[in-house]
């Protein structure tokens, strides 16, 4: 496989993984897709900024001109927050059309486990994972990130999976697909906006150092597949759960209402929520990803020692 024709690394990360310093991959569908801009620029400058004051290097990853790049440089993270959502937002199946198109491309969870393996890269950190969504016994909408997760060996930070999801559906596909879904200080799935769900977690584990030897473990035994580490978003930006809850049920109303589909429902209901609940969960949105940068940071520093 000839990864060089098509993937470039930025140098500061090429060297970090040569040398076994820690690195983070971060995902760019949150900076064409998540939030407007200059917010959206802002918010991926601080994230790396988190990850550097953390002690490791992060990785934004994109797909430019048709490249696949693992890491990205200010002036393309202001490219990508300026061309918004005219940018595509670029799932497994987009790749090789993206690529041979010479196209731009937003990654997903599931583009970003799969550039960032290309790459060397073994710790993601993300918002949310995408999952069941609410329905899907007819509509068989489930995202992408799941099979990921169960094929792609990549060390997933999240703060648990999106609230507009079926989260007891979501944790028995990746049971499914024999996906360890970790809570970090918690055996209760965070959702996402809030710490709350009322579905159990397969493990707790209280450190980065436990999660890195867990991850590690897995890996020289040569098991398929990723790690979903679970991070509830801190207790001073959660929101109420009822709030958030009757919001998303709005969202998902009028979604169906204008049959909205495919890759644009959890946009779709991401931006509806955030007018609901008058900007509040954007807020909290862009706290629980620092969040999630500084353990998934934390827990890379861990694993580079072992």
């Amino acid at each position: 496989m000839n990864l060089k024709k098509y993937l470039d690394v930025a140098p500061e990360v090429a060297q970090a993984i040569q040398t076994g310093k820690p690195v983070v991959a971060l995902e760019s569908t949150i900076i064409s897709h998540g939030m407007p801009y200059p917010q959206n620029v802002q918010t991926a400058l601080r994230v790396e900024q988190i990850i550097r004051d953390s002690g490791a290097v992060p990785a934004t990853i994109a797909i430019l001109g048709g490249r696949l790049k693992a890491g990205l440089s200010p002036e393309e993270i202001e490219y990508l927050g300026k061309k918004g959502l005219n940018v595509t937002k670029a799932s497994r199946r987009d790749l090789a059309v993206l690529v041979s198109r010479g196209e731009d491309g937003a990654t997903t969870v599931t583009t970003t486990m799969m550039i960032a393996h290309m790459a060397g890269i073994q710790v993601f950190a993300t918002g949310g994972i995408g999952g069941v969504h609410r329905g899907a016994e007819t509509t068989m909408d489930i995202s992408a990130d799941l099979e990921e997760l169960g094929s792609t060996p990549v060390l997933v930070v999240c703060a648990g999976a999106k609230s507009i999801l079926d989260l007891g559906l979501t944790l028995e596909y990746l049971e499914t697909h024999g996906v360890p879904v970790i809570g970090y200080g918690t055996k209760e799935l965070p959702a996402f906006y809030t710490r709350k769900s009322g579905f159990e977690v397969d493990y707790r584990m209280d450190t980065p150092a436990e999660i890195a030897a867990a991850f590690h473990a897995g890996q020289e035994m040569g098991l398929r597949g990723g790690m979903l580490v679970t991070n509830p978003i801190p207790e001073e930006f959660a929101m109420d759960h009822e709030t958030i809850n009757r919001a998303i049920d709005q969202a998902i109303a009028e979604a169906r209402e204008q049959g909205i589909h495919g890759k644009a429902t959890t946009p779709f209901l991401l931006a509806r929520v955030k007018d609901l609940t008058g900007g509040g969960s954007l807020d909290s949105n862009i706290q629980l990803v620092f969040n999630n940068a500084r353990l998934a940071a934390q827990t890379a520093a861990e694993l580079s020692r072992l």
